[in-house]
């Protein structure tokens, strides 16, 4: 990015402008703001029985430890899926698979 004078650039506006340049370096990121936003959303007591969360093309995986769990959850994926999406502020999650 070229240096202008008299023009005051955030530094947060520049990282975004690079991220987005570069497709793999947002991919990985998506990957990390996913894993956030599961833990945002769920909270800490559905986040103790996450073992793993893993972000392919538009699906997410999430392992959990309890199965009575995971069969409760698979109730709400439909809403899980929007809360996770308004979280990350952007369409990331189209399906959710709960193993």
């Amino acid at each position: 990015m070229a240096k202008r004078h008299g023009e005051n650039t955030a530094i947060s506006d520049v990282l975004k402008d690079f991220v987005s340049a570069n497709t793999k370096l947002e991919k990985g990121l998506d990957k990390v703001s996913v894993a956030d936003a599961w833990h945002a959303v769920m909270g800490s007591a559905i986040s103790n029985y996450t073992t793993q969360i893993l972000l392919e093309r538009d699906t997410l995986f999430v392992q959990l430890s309890s199965s009575v769990l995971r069969e409760e959850l698979s109730y709400g994926k439909e809403k899980i899926i929007k809360l996770i999406n308004e979280e990350l502020k952007k369409e990331l999650v189209k399906k959710l698979v709960l193993r």
